[in-house]
């Protein structure tokens, strides 16, 4: 039992090398035949430039989600602006979306701001929301964010991060930094806190951290196992894994009395809770059949259900925001991918290729529409994300050293 348990945890909590906290890149690895067509003028100035070219961020925004093709000439849709400074490092930013693909142009969307320049970049990420919204009908994720694990040095000499960036990676942001290991990030509902797992005490802890303030307080840190806290759409929850009985079992703590309730009680594994978006079951994987596999658990019965049966490992699962499908990492012909099942119909599919490389840490899109994941790329531990139809993949490769364990906030404003 104590290999068993030491090869299972070891497989799926992150193994750590590499390099110092860098700035990541987006690069558009696969986009769609179909992308729609769009040009994006550059936006007319007014007085002193701000520091950030909107235009361009706009540009960058929907060329890498994959389902925009930024084109030059006259496509059917178009975005015209201008920014004018109006003193104080304050600017006046409007826009307009106009499409021309009639014999009448017709204004879909206009719009007029005023921020200050230390805000520019965040409205260009705003702007590229509500285009996205109102060409695809689904809500943009240009203003989320990113937390993830990197890592400098190795072995004894290793240092690790816990970082906070953009959605396309960048401003990134240190919110703690240690000699011990960091391991799984989560956001609360609202974005305002990240739940994580740190050995800074040299065993595993559980802490919660405000990420405007680096406030932060320790919540569970009893003898063994605590890890993979994850939070209840409420914000009022954690669901986390504890050893404290023996083998790890989910529990789910209330974070304002700190009381326990177990959720499962076997002597197999079952760790990685993930909760329904009604926050009325739970995915946790477990190896009580042998080997990894998804469960799920009604909170009101106790009802225990096996999901996955495709491949003899898969682990790490979440719902989609609609509930309808769950995001997981399957291994199947000895390489780990990210993989997506329909729970309406039981239909399984894969989403990424591995060719030599492993894919770790699925996190889903707060709207659905991709999952952010750890991979390998060029010997380096990079981040990618895949478009949940498969029809979309983008990376995120690290300048200087390994960044590990994404997670996908949830939306913002």
């Amino acid at each position: 039992m104590r290999a068993l348990l030491t090869i299972f945890i070891t497989v799926l909590l992150v193994c750590f090398s590499g390099s110092s906290a860098a700035m990541l890149s987006m690069e558009l690895t696969r986009g769609i035949s179909s992308a729609m067509p769009i040009a994006i003028s550059p936006f007319v100035l007014e007085g002193a430039a701000p520091s950030q070219d909107i235009a361009s961020i706009l540009s960058n925004d929907l060329k890498n989600s994959g389902r925009f093709n930024i084109a030059s000439g006259s496509p059917d849709e178009k975005v015209v602006g201008k920014v004018s400074a109006v003193g104080g490092g304050r600017y006046h930013v409007s826009f307009q979306l106009i499409e021309t693909a009639r014999a009448r142009s017709t204004v879909l969307l206009d719009k007029q701001y005023t921020v200050p320049d230390s805000a520019m970049r965040a409205l260009a990420h705003h702007i590229s929301d509500a285009i996205y919204q109102k060409l695809m009908g689904v809500r943009g994720i240009f203003s989320t964010r990113l937390a993830y694990i990197v890592v400098e040095g190795v072995g004894h000499a290793a240092r690790y991060t816990l970082e906070v960036s953009d959605q396309d990676g960048y401003n990134p942001q240190p919110l703690l930094q240690s000699s011990d290991p960091i391991m799984s990030p989560a956001w609360s509902p609202d974005g305002r806190k990240i739940a994580y797992v740190s050995f800074e005490r040299h065993h595993a802890s559980i802490y919660i951290e405000e990420v405007a303030t680096g406030s932060r307080h320790l919540v569970s840190e009893f003898i063994g196992i605590n890890s993979a806290p994850a939070w209840s759409p409420d914000g009022r929850k954690l669901a986390i894994v504890l050893s404290k009985t023996g083998s790890p079992n989910i529990y789910m703590m209330d974070l304002g009395s700190r009381q326990l309730t177990p959720l499962t009680r076997e002597s197999s594994i079952n760790t990685e809770p993930s909760w329904s978006p009604n926050g009325r079951k739970l995915l946790f994987t477990s190896n009580r059949g042998g080997a990894p596999q998804i469960y799920e658990l009604d909170l009101a019965t106790k009802a225990v259900s096996r999901l996955t049966y495709q491949g003899h490992y898969n682990a790490r699962a979440s719902y989609t925001a609609d509930g309808r499908h769950i995001a997981m990492l399957n291994q199947d012909s000895g390489f780990f991918n990210i993989g997506i099942l329909d729970l309406d119909t039981g239909v399984f599919r894969i989403l990424t290729s591995s060719s030599g490389s492993d894919n770790e840490s699925p996190s889903i899109a707060p709207n659905g529409s991709m999952v952010l994941f750890g991979t390998l790329y060029n010997g380096h531990s990079v981040l990618g994300m895949v478009a949940t139809d498969g029809s979309v993949q983008v990376r995120l490769p690290a300048r200087n050293g390994e960044v590990q364990d994404p997670a996908w906030s949830p939306f913002l404003s």
